[in-house]
């Protein structure tokens, strides 16, 4: 526990720490991103140089706060200015969740997504297996008898039989004498 709370500190401080006082922002881009981001402070350019909020391990400051500013917020930024060891536990967790939606530990968990893609997959090759057997059963014909065992083997004979390739075929590997293969 101390390890993660350690980690969602110094994600805060080197964000603070890496952070652009203030982003300048011509009137045309606040225009164009603050309807959609609404009270929401831009504090650093982003991983793509548009202000969005993603958690990206390798791109720990986002370019937004996740959460909107409201007076609660607002009033543990300003103890934030003063000394931290004025701030409860809880006054820092509540700061670190109005910046971020997640720590590292919670958004690099596995989410057993794979659970679904491997039933997905599952499923289509059950349904492509289906299929297959549908159309081998009600649409191709039938197999023509010249593909059983017994057909070749008479037919074999036959070829033996006629002297069919006597110099170099089948015929030629056949002892007539003794009624077997040479």
């Amino acid at each position: 526990m101390a390890g993660r709370q350690l980690l969602s500190t110094s994600r805060a401080v080197l964000c603070k720490r890496f952070a652009h006082s203030e982003v300048q922002l011509s009137q045309a881009l606040r225009d164009q991103y603050y309807p959609k981001l609404g009270n929401r402070d831009i504090v650093a350019y982003g991983w793509n140089s548009i202000p969005t909020y993603a958690d990206r391990a390798e791109f720990p400051c986002p370019a937004v706060r996740y959460r909107e500013n409201t007076k609660e917020v607002q009033a543990l930024r300003a103890k934030e200015q003063g000394d931290w060891k004025g701030l409860s536990l809880a006054d820092k967790k509540a700061l670190y969740r109005a910046s971020f939606r997640e720590t590292f530990a919670e958004f690099q968990a596995p989410s057993g997504e794979w659970k679904a893609i491997i039933g997905m997959i599952l499923i289509g090759m059950s349904v492509t297996g289906l299929v297959f057997t549908l159309i081998k059963h009600y649409v191709l014909p039938p197999l023509p008898e010249t593909i059983t065992k017994e057909w070749q083997e008479k037919q074999l004979e036959n070829m033996i039989r006629q002297r069919q390739g006597a110099v170099e075929g089948i015929s030629s590997n056949w002892d007539y004498e003794k009624n077997d293969w040479k």
